[in-house]
């Protein structure tokens, strides 16, 4: 283990919250104006709870929208990327020692399957730019790994996927001894806790940050069925019993908490797509929620409601966002104050 790096949980004090915001019309087609009022919406409920947002946008007709949508919610940095989902293609923020740094890692387009020109570009921008423009140090490590494949509790435990990060595609070779140790390493923490997969239809190949979350040290929230229908009735159910197994780097036993799944969400075709209440944003002041126009949503709001006393629970629409693959923590990366 790495003692010298520490990554702050989530809900630890802020300097700036980083957004990506849609820009490629080629990616976004007909939703691209759809996903831009919705990433517009985040920014502002943001900056609304006190928050203060870097928004990465792209040059030229973005960065108009974004001005025209986000006004003075944000600092606009025009810069051209591949897409916004810039918890997996920017750095992770930690510290070491006191200093601040940006842990990179490669990136491959989840496992080859989307190689965007400009995303290699993103960590070092936002690197560049962090502790209010004065930039941080980049520390690089040689193996993939997608920020939203892990979450943290702060206090030494890392809750990941076998079906992400012991994937062939991602790292060929890597057995989960040998993850054990890397991401030990690099994330500074002891204790690594394995759930075997997340969502169906997923192209992230298992994010965890669409399936289980930790909410405090020792607590962990993940969702339950919705529905008859619900396409991932099976894999939560397992997801749950998984956690419910486990002890965290302090040994202390998982205190497992369930919210309401999205139920069956269809995209255009018909078919059902991972939409998640899971990808929620811890801010400073508020915890923001996509949901997706369903029937379950309010009783999500209500059991976050209690599991975050301390902040707003803000829902918006995250349908648009969804058609590209992801929703707000995806498309977010906190910076630690």
């Amino acid at each position: 283990m790495s003692n010298d790096v520490h990554i702050p949980a989530e809900w630890h004090p802020h300097r700036a919250m980083w957004v990506g915001f849609p820009s490629a019309a080629d990616l976004w087609q007909h939703n691209l104006a759809p996903a831009q009022a919705e990433a517009a919406a985040l920014v502002r409920a943001l900056a609304e709870g006190g928050e203060t947002v870097r928004l990465l946008a792209g040059p030229g007709q973005a960065a108009e929208a974004a001005h025209r949508l986000c006004g003075g919610a944000a600092e606009i940095i025009e810069h051209a990327f591949g897409d916004i989902w810039i918890r997996d293609t920017g750095p992770i923020f930690a510290r070491r020692g006191n200093q601040p740094v940006a842990l990179r890692f490669w990136f491959n387009g989840w496992g080859g399957k989307y190689i965007l020109e400009g995303d290699e570009t993103v960590p070092d921008t936002i690197a560049s730019r962090a502790d209010s423009g004065r930039g941080v140090p980049v520390i690089t490590h040689p193996f993939v790994l997608e920020g939203g494949a892990i979450d943290l509790d702060g206090e030494g435990t890392v809750l990941t996927t076998r079906q992400c990060v012991l994937n062939a595609n991602r790292n060929e070779g890597w057995n989960q001894a040998r993850a054990s140790v890397r991401l030990q390493e690099a994330l500074g923490v002891e204790k690594v806790l394995w759930i075997d997969e997340g969502l169906a239809g997923d192209h992230t190949d298992g994010h965890v940050d669409n399936i289980a979350r930790f909410v405090a040290p020792g607590r962990v929230v993940c969702q339950r069925a919705s529905g008859a229908d619900d396409p991932n009735a099976r894999v939560l159910e397992r997801i749950a019993t998984e956690l419910r197994l486990m002890t965290d780097a302090r040994g202390r036993p998982l205190e497992v908490h369930t919210i309401a799944s999205p139920g069956r969400v269809l995209d255009e075709d018909g078919n059902p797509v991972p939409a998640s209440h899971m990808n929620f944003l811890i801010a400073d002041r508020c915890v923001v929620v996509p949901v997706y126009e369903e029937a379950f949503a309010p009783d999500a709001i209500s059991a976050l409601e209690g599991l975050f006393p301390d902040r707003r629970i803000v829902a918006l629409p995250a349908r648009a966002l969804l058609t590209g693959g992801g929703a707000f923590h995806c498309m977010t990366q906190q910076e630690p104050a």
